[in-house]
């Protein structure tokens, strides 16, 4: 069994990232760091987490922008 005590998305639904991005930034800045459309056409955490599940490229960005936002994080091989 592997442990994930390094990594601080372990444990973190996509859910809780998406809603406390939105508290800490509003979906404009969200929009503005991450560039998709869910973020700026009627946004909703049901739409992103609807569009997130099925885009890696894009989901990983989200967790890169939470880990920059709250951890002051960054996976060396995630480029922004």
């Amino acid at each position: 069994m592997t442990t994930q005590a390094n990594n601080p998305l372990h444990g973190i639904k996509l859910e809780e990232i998406i809603v406390k991005l939105e508290q800490q930034l509003g979906w404009k800045e969200m929009a503005a760091a991450v560039d998709i459309n869910c973020f700026k056409d009627n946004p909703s955490v049901k739409s992103s987490l609807k569009f997130l599940r099925r885009t890696p490229w894009a989901r990983a960005k989200v967790e890169q922008l939470y880990l920059d936002t709250f951890h002051g994080f960054q996976w060396p091989e995630i480029k922004k």
